[in-house]
């Protein structure tokens, strides 16, 4: 296996700054000791086998530490000397460096060539180390080479330059071996950007196939070529979803996040696909049955479906194949020279009467036919043809009542397939839904389900192979030519008819369960995007019968002021009427948050009729209901035992209730996403693919809302992008050891935040300069009259070990790395802050006035006269990047784009089902979006539905900021009624337009 790493490794742009800003432009870039932190990680994917036990010496972590980190001392000013040393540009002679590179390079393969030789007498300790060595070697080779490109043009993102550069070969995947451990390498260690060279559009996979997985990839999810490529790469180092959106964006040709989740969900499976052939194929090698026609069968495999149809015969415990049985008989010989020289052929010496199979003529024509009919459903030429014949034919769908489902089902369940039990669609046509409903009611036993071919398509198909692909090439006699029609029609008939069946439910289960999950995403970042409602204090009601109702008061930072339990439903109603009153009034809380369950509507009818009343006087009351959905999940789990211990389970739902008014993303994301229930059939659709897709959406929540790093939760801090519970702990425990971050810098002292995970986490994070200031002062009239040393370790968080140490630190160098930094509170990336500065001077701007309307004046004025794309060109940098630093320089400090969405629709008074009537318009808010319809809550107990058919484009809004293409949870609307079913309680509704 070879040593060097399979991701390529990218030439580094080093941004160096040469204006009186050059000490910020510093934060962007990383010491050499943060470039060996990156973490060991084993190879993905790949089986390992038991690892050896490995003596203390030999452990590669520390032996080549010892040499890198005599470079540096403990000494603050001297750490900082020697990152300036790294990062300035020495001039070079190009001849000399490319000598020195290639001198480099030779040394480099040299080793690597030696440590090939010796790998198999190494022992798994002594491969690591040696192969660390290698990595240094070309860890100084790369340096070199962005040492001489450190004088090209500064930019904050990639350029495309027409491709992606080509991965480094690697020698033959493996499994019979433990893989060796690699250390993660970034295309941008030091979080700076990313160039990719010009080069072809193509990349090279771990498994190689007879296809292209850019141009597969393309045409699949119906993206250009290069954005695939760029998308490719990106992924393969490690970037995520939030990140590549805000500060990749002219690499994936402006593509949202739904876009790139699904390319990155294809992506996958087409690796999956090839891998599961490559085991298929060295499975099949192991057997001695490879043969060169069955390896090329199944390198062209794309989809699962065709993989199983290939190798389906050679699985492990199978009779094998009616064609397999036939050449085991010694037939194949007979079925080649009919289509090669169909005149020399003669059957009846084929005959033996001993033996099975070949003691009559027509059991003799039976094995050639069979093994004809083999050899055509695996041919790649005719599964092409005969699926682009089925794309312009009519192939339908049909579903029925299955003939047994009367004895084994319940009748309620067959009643909610009436839709399907007589049901035939266009496989063209048919919904999404609709599929996920015919496969649920398959599922249950009560229906069948078939997908039909017309004989059209069978009759013209056979012409085609007679005419064309199968036709003998020389004179055929009327009795072998009868044999090959036979051949075609058992073909048809019992493999590829079959195989194409599996195909279409396949891709349109495939297509449906996809649909399903983007849904589920969309309904659940609007949901988890709802606007906050701070500055309140709030009284959550978790409603009940017989059990009572839990009350929680909150205050505006959401603390708990107050937990009780009321009895509105028993007879108690107006002794507990004084209680809430009281409560109210002590803790001046004018808003009630009411949740959906058991017995919200006669809590809601309560309530308003208490308002009505003007009972709470001089309160303003108002109320308003929100989803539960989840609460009681959350209220016995770990999560919420840590933060609320010796509360009962039942008022931490209360609590929890509330909070989703105060900040929805903060309380929703301690919820696993599938509980909070604003899918469609999510019960049906891949579990894992759920799973990743909403926990995607979440971490793209959490992290373009931005968290403030001082005051976050570690459940908030684990969804950024970048961070996971581990690191998310670790940044906790650092800030209870050391005090608060002074700035994004420091959070490269967290324990397992490499470079890597800095650079995809930097962004999102917020240090809040209100609070660091008030922090600064306090610890410097605290630290009045200590010694020196001790004072300086206090505010920066640095352990001071000995006196000695302390007596030689240069107090200006340790000050000028933990000065806060007001970029430090805004969406600019830390490799961004050298172009910020250099943006700055040119519109006359300071750091003090970030968020400040004099800015927003001065950047505009700036930017009528220049324009944004001849100041980009200036700034040498891209217009994408340019706009995220204009943003992050004008919006106000703890800015928040949430609240530019809806908020929750408090109300005062009740309407009944009773009290509608056909053509009343009415205003509601959404609170689940499907692939049929909308439900709508109009505040009568009941969900109307609108059908999918009544949402138009025309009637949506377009001067609104709309957070996906369609309508979402949380939203208002105004609406109409057009049908009331009282007897089922259906309610159908008209959308009228978006408020």
């Amino acid at each position: 296996m070879s040593s060097l790493p399979r991701r390529a490794k990218v030439k580094v742009q080093t941004v160096v700054s040469k204006d009186e800003f050059s000490s910020l432009s510093e934060l962007s870039s990383a010491s050499e000791d943060d470039k060996e932190d990156s973490a060991w990680e084993p190879q993905k994917k790949v089986p390992r086998s038991r690892k050896l036990p490995v003596s203390k010496e030999s452990k590669p972590k520390r032996a080549p530490r010892v040499k890198k980190n005599t470079l540096q001392t403990k000494d603050g000013s001297e750490g900082v000397a020697v990152k300036e040393e790294l990062n300035s540009s020495v001039p070079i002679a190009d001849v000399d460096l490319e000598d020195r590179k290639n001198k480099l390079e030779t040394v480099q393969t040299l080793k690597t060539a030696k440590m090939k030789r010796k790998n198999s007498a190494q022992s798994p300790s002594a491969r690591r180390t040696k192969k660390l060595k290698a990595d240094e070697e070309t860890n100084k080779a790369s340096s070199l080479e962005s040492g001489s490109n450190s004088t090209e043009k500064p930019s904050t993102s990639a350029t495309w330059e027409g491709g992606c550069k080509k991965e480094e070969s690697e020698d033959d995947f493996t499994c019979s071996q433990s893989p060796l451990k690699k250390v993660k390498t970034e295309m941008c260690p030091q979080g700076q950007p990313v160039r990719f060279p010009a080069n072809a559009n193509i990349i090279k996979e771990e498994v190689e196939m007879n296809w292209d997985i850019v141009q597969v990839l393309s045409e699949r999810t119906d993206i250009e070529l290069w954005v695939c490529a760029n998308i490719i790469r990106l992924f393969n180092d490690d970037n995520t979803i939030p990140f590549i959106i805000r500060y990749r964006k002219e690499l994936i040709n402006n593509l949202d996040a739904d876009s790139l989740r699904e390319v990155q969900q294809t992506l996958e499976e087409l690796r999956a696909v090839a891998k599961k052939a490559y085991n298929t194929i060295q499975k099949i090698k192991k057997e001695g049955k490879m043969s060169e026609c069955l390896l090329k069968a199944l390198l062209n495999c794309k989809t699962f479906e065709e993989l199983e149809h290939v190798s389906a015969p050679y699985k492990t415990g199978s009779k094998g194949t009616k064609a397999q049985r036939a050449k085991q008989l010694g037939l194949e010989g007979a079925a080649r020279t009919l289509l090669e020289n169909p005149g020399d052929l003669n059957l009846l010496s084929y005959i033996r009467p001993n033996v099975k199979g070949l003691s009559a003529l027509q059991d003799i024509e039976t094995g050639v036919q069979h093994i004809l009919a083999d050899m055509i459903a695996k041919d790649k030429d005719t599964l092409d043809f005969i699926r682009k014949l089925c794309q312009n034919r009519y192939i339908c769908i049909q579903s029925s009542l299955a003939k047994v489902s009367s004895k084994k089902v319940n009748e309620k369940d067959v009643d909610k397939f009436l839709l399907y039990q007589n049901f035939s669609c266009n496989i063209r046509n048919i919904q999404h839904h609709q599929i996920l409903a015919i496969n649920r009611g398959e599922n249950l036993k009560i229906l069948t389900v078939k997908v039909n071919i017309s004989d059209g398509v069978k009759n013209e198909f056979c012409r085609w192979c007679i005419q064309n692909r199968w036709r003998p090439r020389g004179f055929a006699r009327p009795e072998l030519m009868k044999i090959l029609y036979n051949s075609l029609d058992d073909s048809f008939k019992r493999l590829i008819y079959p195989l194409l069946c599996r195909e279409f439910r396949a891709k349109l289960t495939s297509d449906a369960e996809k649909e399903s999950v983007m849904m589920f995403g969309r309904n659940l970042r609007q949901l988890l995007l709802t606007s906050p409602v701070p500055g309140r204090t709030l009284m959550g009601v978790d409603p009940g019968y017989k059990h009572g109702c839990k009350l929680a008061i909150i205050s505006p930072t959401s603390q708990i002021l107050h937990t009780d339990v009321v009895y509105l439903h028993c007879g108690q109603g107006f002794r507990e009427a004084e209680k809430i009153k009281r409560l109210l009034l002590n803790f001046n809380c004018s808003t009630v948050v009411i949740g959906n369950g058991t017995a919200c509507r006669e809590t809601e009818a309560y309530f308003a009729d208490l308002i009505m009343k003007n009972y709470f006087a001089p309160l303003d009351i108002v109320y308003c209901i929100v989803s539960e959905a989840g609460a009681s999940v959350y209220s016995v789990s770990p999560e919420a035992n840590k933060e609320m211990p010796g509360l009962d389970p039942n008022l931490r739902s209360a609590v929890s209730i509330a909070r989703r008014v105060q900040d929805p993303l903060a309380e929703l994301v301690k919820i696993e996403p599938k509980h909070i229930g604003v899918g469609m059939y999510q019960h049906d659709v891949s579990q894992t693919l759920l799973k990743a897709t909403l926990d995607s959406v979440v971490e793209e929540c959490v992290s373009f809302v931005g968290v403030d790093i001082n005051i976050c939760s570690e459940v908030l801090l684990r969804h950024i992008a970048g961070l996971n519970a581990n690191r998310a702990k670790n940044i906790i425990e650092w800030r209870e050891k050391n005090g608060p971050f002074i700035n994004r810098e420091q959070l490269k002292k967290v324990k397992g935040l490499g470079p890597k995970s800095f650079q995809q986490c930097a962004g999102f994070i917020r240090v809040n300069q209100e609070y660091i200031r008030t922090f600064c002062s306090r610890q410097q009239t605290e630290s009045a009259g200590k010694m020196q040393g001790v004072a300086v370790a206090s505010s920066a968080g640095v352990e001071v070990t000995n006196e000695k140490q302390g007596k030689k630190k240069s107090k200006t160098a340790v000050n000028a790395v933990l000065k806060p930094n007001p970029l430090d509170q805004t969406c600019i990336h830390p490799e961004s802050y050298d172009i910020a500065m250099r943006f700055l001077s040119f519109v006359g701007g300071t750091l003090c006035e970030i968020g400040k309307p004099e800015m927003q004046q001065k950047i505009n004025s700036f930017l009528d006269r220049e324009g944004i794309e001849k100041t980009a060109e200036r700034l040498q940098t891209t217009v994408h990047t340019l706009q995220v630093i204009i943003d992050g320089l004008s919006q106000p400090e703890s800015f928040d784009f949430r609240t530019d969405f809806d908020k929750p629709d408090f109300k005062r008074s009740i309407v009944c089902l009773e009290d509608l009537q056909v053509g009343t318009v009415l205003t509601g808010k959404v609170e689940n979006a499907t692939l049929f319809g909308i439900f709508v809550d109009i505040g009568v107990g009941r969900s109307g539905l609108i059908p999918i058919r009544n949402v138009t484009e025309a009637k949506l809004s377009k001067t609104k900021k709309r957070r996906s293409l369609g309508l979402g949870p949380g939203e208002r609307v105004e609406v109409q009624v057009l049908n009331i079913d009282i007897p089922r309680s259906r309610i159908t509704l008209d959308l009228i337009r978006v408020l």
